[in-house]
């Protein structure tokens, strides 16, 4: 369980970091845009789907990033409360209710909408560019099945924290931003006393 746990948050880790890039393009895209449109009264047909496809990407290929980092919303005001154990039953459950009817819904239904996309070579019909679309529908079925796996990852960390009365190490830890906040502070604490 623990060699899957490590190869899923070595995927969606690897896969979340590589579309981060995308910010860059949607942000030169952005700045090309104005430049032509504010500069040289010109702006482009194609950057409003290019910005569409590009944020579509981030946030759809970012899923099972943000899940392997916990950093996803959550509601966790009495849950917290509980021991790790009582949290991996939790967990556990909630998984299978919740979890996988929706991403496995994602990634089935999604091979469809991206394979008939694909089949008509579908393009955007809001758009005066009338861009190709297809290839970012791709997009969808792979989210899901990112999900997929790190969510079974996910059903091996509760097991484990079942078992044993711990949760598994992260391969990177989401923190609050309170919590840094309080750990710096509590460090200059410390060299004052020092």
């Amino acid at each position: 369980m623990r060699g899957f746990i490590h190869f899923a948050d070595t995927l969606s880790t690897s896969v979340g970091k590589a579309f981060s890039w995308c910010i860059v393009i949607l942000m030169g895209g952005t700045c090309y845009e104005v430049i032509m449109a504010y500069a040289f009264n010109a702006p482009t047909l194609w950057n409003f789907d290019f910005s569409l496809q590009m944020y579509g990407a981030i946030f759809m290929m970012a899923g099972a990033y943000t899940l392997s980092t916990e950093a996803h919303v959550r509601g966790d005001v009495i849950y917290r409360l509980f021991k790790p154990r009582t949290q991996g039953y939790i967990d556990l459950v909630l998984y299978f209710i919740f979890f996988f009817p929706g991403v496995l819904a994602l990634a089935f239904y999604g091979y469809e909408y991206a394979s008939l996309a694909w089949k008509i070579k579908e393009t955007s019909w809001n758009s005066p560019a009338q861009i190709q679309i297809y290839m970012a529908k791709s997009l969808i079925p792979a989210a899901g099945i990112l999900l997929v796996i790190q969510g079974i990852s996910e059903v091996f960390r509760s097991i484990i924290c079942i078992q044993t009365g711990h949760w598994p190490a992260r391969m990177v830890v989401a923190e609050e931003t309170e919590k840094i906040l309080m750990r710096t502070s509590q460090d200059e604490d410390q060299k004052d006393v020092i």
